[in-house]
């Protein structure tokens, strides 16, 4: 509620608390602050709590299907599938508008996700989460190489996509929020959904199996619930570092393993951080302001180094 209420009041121009109120719950047209209240700030501050929601849930998700303490949301290959699908809307379409790119950004999500699920089941065992994490490994290297090689090939397609892939939530309105909401709530509930199976997961495949879980659909789900919550919110802001890594360690610090704990107080948790480095970086830059992107990256490695050091780090 804090960070929200900042996110509304904080900005090029600052605009005092109780001006905040009145415009959330008296709004007047005819005022200015109500204005670049309602029609900038608001839409702005949904798109970072709704972001920050499904990157902290995703990166919660990823870690306890791998077991792997540095998977983050990014590791089926989302991030990279997106902005090569960005990269070849503006490169092949001449697509410039943020909504338009949104839904390439998601397209290219999710088929990304379907590869690497693909190419993680082959063979005998299925799509465990070695298989899973290596053939990610592996597309994010090839899309990433292919961005690359668009980008330099093209100056104009560059100078676009480079402020697309920073990752920001400035120029966000409510029309990328409300077709972007539905994607991230569906994942939520998954995510929600899944969180005892994990459990049982964690516990060794063979003891999952004992108390009746179903390891492929487990995994299934997940991964379902991961890509839209990744793909919607890569697609709305762009690529976002650290969240998905960082909050789901400090909450662990906190709550521990219990993913029933561990999926709700990420998705608060995620939020959190993300609306407090985008307030960071509207005041440090006054009347500019700095990516959240960059802010997340600066202020998240940072704090994954001291969470790492600590003596007492909660386990996966």
């Amino acid at each position: 509620m804090l960070v929200g209420l900042g996110s509304l009041a904080v900005g090029a121009k600052s605009i005092p608390t109780s001006t905040v109120l009145d415009a959330v719950f008296s709004y007047d047209e005819t005022v200015t602050d109500h204005l670049i209240i309602r029609e900038l700030r608001v839409p702005r501050t949904i798109v970072g709590l709704a972001v920050g929601a499904a990157l902290g849930v995703a990166g919660a998700l990823m870690q306890g299907l791998t077991r792997n303490p540095l998977a983050d949301p990014g590791l089926l290959g989302v991030t990279a599938g997106a902005s090569f699908a960005v990269v070849l809307a503006i490169w092949i379409f001449s697509l410039g508008s943020l909504l338009s790119l949104v839904w390439f950004a998601f397209v290219g999500a999710a088929a990304a996700s379907v590869l690497v699920y693909a190419l993680g089941s082959v063979g005998r065992g299925g799509a465990t989460p070695v298989r899973l994490a290596l053939a990610g490994a592996a597309m994010n290297a090839l899309l990433f190489a292919l961005t690359r090689a668009v980008t330099l090939l093209d100056q104009a397609t560059l100078d676009q996509f480079r402020f697309w892939a920073v990752g920001s939530l400035s120029g966000r309105d409510q029309e990328v929020a409300s077709n972007m909401l539905p994607f991230i709530v569906v994942g939520l509930f998954m995510a929600v959904a899944v969180s005892r199976r994990l459990n049982a997961l964690a516990l060794g495949e063979d003891m999952a199996r004992a108390l009746g879980t179903g390891i492929g659909s487990t995994r299934a789900l997940t991964g379902i619930a991961v890509t839209l919550l990744t793909g919607a919110a890569v697609a709305a802001a762009g690529p976002i570092a650290f969240i998905g890594l960082v909050v789901p360690h400090a909450v662990r610090a906190w709550f521990g393993p219990d993913q029933r704990w561990l999926i709700p107080a990420s998705a608060l948790a995620g939020p959190t951080m993300l609306l407090f480095c985008d307030i960071i970086g509207r005041v440090i830059a006054r009347p500019g302001e700095v990516q959240v992107g960059i802010m997340t990256a600066a202020i998240g490695g940072p704090a994954f180094v001291v969470l790492v050091r600590r003596s007492r780090m909660a386990q996966l």
